[in-house]
């Protein structure tokens, strides 16, 4: 399940005039909630360039210069920043070239986690009870073929199945409201439900294509190993009711699944 957690936005910073504030767009209805917003401030002859993360967890992000052509800012764009969890960061400063008219278009791109993440090796708790059937393995070829789901495995199980953490950490980032499933297009990879789980080594577990309201932690909440967090379903790009399960850690602006040991399951193709 690729989750599309990068965000794209877009600002108009009006450079033959003083603007208040220009805010990142807020959540698409057919797509994941951004994870951050970009915010435009004017100061003394300038524009401070602002990243107010959303989530419960660090995130990095990279400003650029789009339709309008380069403006002046230290640093150069683009400019990458890391924004710790609910926080912000000032990315850039931006100065106009006076005398300058017309608009300047800016967008923003982050994704979860830190670049310092370093993974230790831990045997993680299955996140279902009972006797596990794995659909896909590392490596399937459904849909386990790009780099953040390389290293993934897929639960078989019924809708309303109670979802377990596979280990402590803190819940980082949330979606519940998504409902279409299926294949038609693969656009659906990036709207299942899902809950990403931050742990204190830095890396990041994903549970996905959960039920409708399936989510039953929020975000911010510390949880424990073996703690119930949400119900397994099929929402998303699916074939059919299953837990997505992965580990992953963001290695320069991208996600990217790692392997990991399950207690009692073979991390099978």
């Amino acid at each position: 399940m690729t989750t599309r957690t990068f965000l794209s936005l877009a600002a108009v910073l009006l450079l033959a005039g003083l603007p208040s504030t220009v805010g990142g767009a807020e959540g698409r209805s057919d797509g994941p909630a951004p994870i951050a917003t970009l915010r435009i401030e004017p100061a003394d002859g300038e524009y401070l360039a602002w990243a107010d993360n959303r989530l419960a967890g660090p995130i990095e992000v990279i400003l650029r210069a789009g339709a309008g052509g380069d403006v002046p800012s230290d640093p150069l764009l683009p400019a990458r920043a890391s924004v710790p969890a609910g926080g912000s960061t000032l990315v850039a400063r931006l100065r106009p070239p006076s005398g300058r008219s017309g608009n300047l278009q800016l967008r923003m791109e982050g994704v979860p986690g830190s670049s310092n993440a370093r993974p230790r090796d831990v045997d993680y708790l299955p996140p279902l009870r009972g006797p596990a059937r794995i659909d896909q393995g590392f490596g399937g070829s459904f849909s386990h073929d790009d780099v953040q789901n390389r290293h993934a495995l897929d639960f078989a199980a019924d809708i309303g199945t109670p979802v377990f953490a596979a280990r402590a950490g803190r819940v980082m980032q949330v979606e519940a409201g998504f409902r279409a499933s299926g294949i038609a297009s693969r656009d659906n990879r990036g709207r299942a439900n899902f809950i990403r789980i931050l742990h204190d080594d830095g890396s990041m577990a994903l549970y996905a294509h959960l039920a409708v309201d399936g989510v039953l932690v929020r975000v911010g909440q510390d949880v424990t190993a073996g703690q119930r967090i949400g119900l397994s379903g099929n929402t998303g790009f699916s074939t059919g009711p299953h837990l997505h399960f992965a580990v992953q850690v963001n290695r320069g602006m991208q996600l990217v699944s790692i392997p990991f040991r399950m207690r009692g399951v073979a991390p099978a193709r």
